[in-house]
């Protein structure tokens, strides 16, 4: 088994809730958001090479763009990222989850190989500076690690997802401990991040899980006809360095409860 792919039981079949059926005043909907998603990848991948002078700002607002054009609401809560050196961690349920994240900061995100040959996205995420993982070479963890250590010393925000796979939402993985060994390494503090994915009545939803053998134009036309999806972000406070003994410790300390149904009482940053 892959270090840095574990096993999830979850599959489109047993977890994903099956869609409405698709009313035929809806496609045309559907393909104007994804059209939308489209041409806003586009216009990351063409303004990727202007890098550090986009204000970060910016990039925020243009990752929610993304988010809000598949027609999901967007709800951060909780308090800013730090500047400087940060590892960002999260859970994994859906390709939202990667624009999500940068939402909360701009950062470099950790990505399979895989991720690489998407079409458009790969693009983007290659010229952004995406530190991308062989996931089945063993032997590449320690370089993997020290890669990841050195561009937190430099004062890069790295986020990752430490599952290591993909789940409904409704169940979780164990984070795996090797990334925040680079953030011991680095001396940087780990900031833990929530998400969850919400129907227009309250009801927690695995709709827009990108799970197992379910493909990605499967998962963006699940998104696209859905309604009244929301995506929550809960962004916990920051765990500073030092402040735990190893990489166990750390990895334990940045994982999220198992609950599907976080309570949303803190001050709201983004709506």
């Amino acid at each position: 088994m892959s270090a840095w792919l574990p096993t999830a039981p979850c599959t489109p079949q047993t977890c994903v809730e099956a869609p409405a059926a698709v009313r035929a005043r809806t496609v045309p909907r559907a393909v104007l958001r994804l059209t939308a998603v489209l041409l806003l990848l586009i216009a990351g991948i063409a303004l990727t090479p202007f890098g550090g002078r986009i204000p970060a700002s910016l990039v925020r607002r243009w990752c929610r763009w993304i988010v809000r054009a598949a027609g999901v609401r967007v709800r951060i809560t909780g308090a800013a990222a730090p500047t400087g050196g940060l590892l960002l961690v999260a859970n994994h349920i859906s390709w939202l989850d990667i624009p999500l994240l940068a939402a909360v900061r701009p950062a470099r995100m950790l990505a399979k190989t895989e991720v690489r040959r998407w079409p458009v996205a790969g693009a983007l995420a290659a010229r952004g500076g995406t530190l991308f993982i062989d996931r089945d070479r063993l032997r590449a963890l320690p370089d993997t690690v020290a890669r990841i250590a050195g561009a937190l010393r430099e004062g890069a925000a790295v986020a990752a997802f430490p599952e290591g796979s993909t789940w409904c939402g409704r169940a979780q993985g164990t984070f795996r401990r090797a990334v925040f060994q680079a953030a011991l390494d680095a001396g940087v503090p780990v900031q833990p991040v929530r998400i969850g994915y919400r129907l227009s009545g309250g009801a927690a939803t695995t709709a827009p899980a990108y799970v197992g053998e379910d493909t990605l134009l499967a998962s963006l036309w699940r998104v696209a006809t859905a309604r009244g999806l929301t995506a929550e972000v809960e962004v916990r406070g920051p765990l500073p360095p030092g402040g735990s003994p190893d990489r166990r410790a750390l990895a334990r300390a940045a994982q999220p409860p198992e609950t599907t149904a976080p309570a949303w009482t803190h001050t709201v940053l983004v709506a």
